[in-house]
């Protein structure tokens, strides 16, 4: 079997899945064949592989850290939030029913662990190395007993365990100390060590405190990572993303024409798969944000209505907050929309809808001649065609079903005047098509933007997994991380006092033929 680390964190966003896409990015550079691992995601940004399965995107950029391709295997549980209180379950990249939280931690859960320490197992076998990343935090008590995901998945693998903390949040140290001392004695037993992430300012001065913090935990600190601006990879959870700050920080580029082009993307609720304009931002001169008021699209070029896991609730958001008529007048003015994915949807005649909302029938914008009806079985597709001349690829994911019945075709959608709308995903990260689209845009709302001849978004994304790669080479202990990838759990780790109650050991995996039932779960 392959070595195996697990990367946790002292909270959410500490930057487990930044830490995971470096090891794996600077373990594929030494050669060594890598895999990325989360057993269970909440996301409501996700992916489809090659062979149809729906993943956290996030595991699709670590799996392209590690070149490798993205498979079911590498985040077998994915949950999609409808609501604070519910999420749609995909089972190895098939959704298998919408549960409730309560009703997902009271049992079925726990009936999952065989399913991902077989997908670990197996990815274990086939790999060198996998690097798997933790949720939330492991010290998360009231949940621990049906943990699949941090200490669960680490005891049933036996695989040593590194805890990242956010040091620009402050408390780094008692976050350490504190998640340690909250694990009970087997859980302790796999914590190897500490990473701290995003230090500003000189290191001697923190030095003291790491000291301190191994001599009261027993345990070392494996790097300082500085903060460094424009780094990250796909984020996860769309509930709670900035209107302002989800797009990723990127170098400002001066625009390649005279003017520069204004995106506005509405932050609907459940907004799914927001990384789709992540290729408009990268271009130079197009400026892109989140809005949620109808007088910021006053002065937008472009407004994109984007993916959302609630259709008809997204609409319902944009009539009550005035963004429906102002989408409108746009329309009625010949200036674009763009409608991707649930945002087609919206744009549309009438949603007929018994699946996600159970809404019934509900009249769209009327943007465009398209009827949309919401099938129990959800579309996971990964497409390919031509528009505006130019070769496309994208991903499809969703419940709707479009009957088109007018307008110009648009990449399985349509177009009409300049509304356009499909249910492709990550078209836009087709350079030339990109360009096109954009040069488009431009003319019909009379803006001297021209596209960069050489912008590449692969090239970019590239870059960006190089640097995690280099921050890891370059500031973490890469000699004590291979030892615990390769050598497992370092022997006589110390115990933490007061540890939390003894957990059950993990349970015993079910029968294949129930390993991967939730059918049945009520919301």
């Amino acid at each position: 079997m392959g070595g195996g680390l697990l990367v946790a964190g002292t909270t959410s966003d500490a930057g487990k899945s930044v830490v995971t896409a470096g090891i794996c990015r600077w373990l594929a550079r030494k050669g060594v064949k890598v895999a990325p691992f989360k057993a269970q995601n909440m996301s409501l940004n996700s992916f489809v592989t090659r062979e149809g399965a729906e993943i956290g995107r996030a595991q699709a950029m670590q799996a392209a850290a590690a070149r490798v391709e993205p498979s079911a295997l590498m985040n077998p549980v994915l949950l999609k939030p409808g609501s604070d209180r519910s999420s749609q379950v995909v089972l190895m990249g098939k959704p298998v029913g919408e549960l409730s939280a309560r009703g997902y931690h009271a049992g079925r859960q726990e009936r999952l662990l065989g399913t991902v320490t077989d997908c670990l197992q197996e990815l274990r076998r086939t790999h060198d190395a996998v690097i798997c990343e933790g949720a939330g935090s492991p010290a998360e008590i009231n949940l621990r007993r049906t943990d699949i995901v941090n200490m669960g998945i680490a005891r049933a693998a036996r695989i040593p365990v590194v805890v990242v903390g956010d040091i620009d949040r402050g408390g780094v140290f008692a976050s350490f100390f504190g998640t340690t001392a909250l694990l009970s004695r087997e859980d302790q037993a796999l914590v190897a060590g500490y990473l701290v992430n995003k230090f500003r300012g000189d290191v001697t001065l923190l030095e003291p405190g790491l000291e301190m913090l191994r001599g009261l935990s027993g345990r070392p600190t494996l790097g300082v990572l500085p903060f460094a601006h424009g780094l990250g990879i796909d984020e996860e959870d769309g509930l709670r993303v900035s209107l302002r700050g989800a797009v990723r920080e990127s170098v400002v580029a001066p625009p390649h024409g005279a003017d520069v082009l204004r995106v506005a993307v509405a932050a609907v609720p459940l907004m799914s798969n927001f990384t789709d304009v992540d290729a408009l931002a990268a271009e130079p001169g197009v400026v892109v944000r989140f809005v949620d008021r109808p007088e910021e699209l006053a002065d937008a070029d472009l407004v994109v209505l984007p993916g959302t896991r609630g259709t008809v609730r997204a609409l319902q958001w944009l009539r009550e907050r005035g963004i429906a008529d102002a989408v409108r007048r746009r329309a009625a003015e010949g200036r674009p929309v763009l409608g991707i994915c649930g945002g087609f949807q919206m744009l549309g005649e009438r949603i007929e809808d018994e699946v996600e909302s159970k809404a019934g029938t509900v009249d769209g914008l009327g943007l465009l001649p398209v009827r949309v009806r919401f099938a129990a079985r959800k579309t996971l597709a990964r497409p390919t065609g031509e528009a505006l001349g130019e070769p496309v690829e994208g991903y499809e994911i969703h419940h709707g079903v479009a009957e088109v019945d007018g307008g110009e075709p648009f990449l399985e959608g349509c177009r009409s005047g300049a509304v356009w709308g499909t249910h492709w995903h990550g078209s836009l990260e087709s350079d030339g098509f990109r360009r096109a689209f954009l040069r488009r845009v431009a003319a019909d709302a009379g803006r001297a933007f021209v596209p960069a001849p050489d912008t590449s978004f692969a090239a970019l994304r590239e870059e960006q997994l190089d640097k995690l790669g280099d921050l890891i080479e370059e500031h973490a202990d890469t000699d004590a991380l291979l030892r615990l990838i390769e050598d497992g759990v370092p022997a006589g780790l110390p115990f933490v006092p007061p540890g939390a109650p003894p957990s059950p050991a993990p349970a015993a995996p079910a029968p294949p033929a129930h390993r991967t039932s939730l059918e049945g779960g009520t919301p």
